[in-house]
């Protein structure tokens, strides 16, 4: 983990598993795809960081799921508290933006996969929204 400057932590609803990331947030993406809304119950808003620059306590509660061939998904073993989304070839890991402490200074960025939202919310937030369908297999 990078030394010095800006420093985000964060914890699962139960504590077992917390975080702490050097350095500044990305700004805020929600995905919309049906594995993020099955996943987390309604869309994952997440911040992506430099897997280098984080570090996890509580390793023995985290969990991971490999929801493809080219990602997985971490959460904690005991509370269920969704955490992260990895790519297997990147060096970026995405943390969900609900488990840090206050104030992360961030703002929105975008949303992704808009067209595969669930149909009970409208997008009005005045946010980029791309509409991109999945058109093969979910990657994550």
């Amino acid at each position: 983990m990078v030394a010095g400057g800006e420093t985000h932590s964060g914890a699962c609803l139960c504590g077992a598993v917390t975080y702490s990331v050097a350095g500044p947030l990305a700004p805020v993406v929600g995905c919309h795809c049906r594995m993020c809304r099955q996943q987390t119950g309604h869309f994952l808003a997440s911040t992506s960081v430099e897997r280098e620059n984080v570090a996890i306590s509580g390793s023995e509660h985290l969990r991971w799921y490999a929801s493809s061939e080219t990602a997985r998904r971490g959460f904690c073993g005991t509370c269920g508290s969704v955490l992260f989304w990895e790519s297997i070839a990147s060096s970026r890991i995405a943390i969900a933006m609900g488990g840090f402490d206050l104030p992360t200074g961030v703002e929105w960025d975008k949303h992704i996969f808009v067209a595969d939202k669930g149909d009970y919310y409208e997008m009005n937030d005045g946010v980029p929204a791309h509409a991109k369908r999945r058109s093969t297999p979910p990657v994550g």
